[in-house]
């Protein structure tokens, strides 16, 4: 699996509160999590996740279990997200939902291009290359399905 779009940098340590706020989770509108991703953090971040990749320091996706963070990011449009460490339920659930995850300590420069291939394990912006451990055939397989529940329908 390949993904590709600009950089959209945020720090290290954002929990699942961050990404989405608590007070946005009553609805059953999803639509609304992609227009109220990061609020709290930088209330402009929302518009700029379309066809972005998300470039974190460490520890991205810490804080509770709530499914719903990387699903505001995916329905915000966010192609991936780069960090060199995941709070791994928050990993687990992002590739459930088909969110690509890569596990990589990628110097950020907003707005520059990112590309990423989970085959081969490699990622880039603009002058860096780095070398990371692909993901199992079985992630990508559920990445590429769109997500753990598309998988299982499509092996039936």
């Amino acid at each position: 699996m390949k993904g590709e779009g600009p950089a959209v940098c945020v720090g290290r340590d954002i929990d699942t509160d961050l990404i989405i706020a608590g007070r946005y989770l009553r609805t059953t509108d999803r639509s609304i999590w992609a227009d109220h991703a990061f609020e709290d953090l930088d209330p402009t971040l929302a518009g700029r996740l379309e066809g972005a990749v998300i470039v974190a320091g460490e520890n991205f996706g810490c804080g509770s279990s709530r499914e719903q963070a990387p699903v505001a990011l995916k329905l915000a449009g966010v192609v991936g997200v780069v960090a060199p460490s995941f709070a791994r339920i928050f990993f687990r659930n992002a590739i459930n939902i088909g969110l690509p995850l890569v596990e990589a300590d990628l110097r950020c420069v907003d707005g520059e291009m990112v590309s990423f291939d989970l085959s081969e394990g490699v990622v880039t912006a603009g002058e860096q290359t780095l070398w990371v451990t692909p993901l199992s055939p079985h992630m990508q397989a559920i990445l590429k399905a769109g997500g753990l529940v598309a998988f299982w329908k499509g092996r039936r």
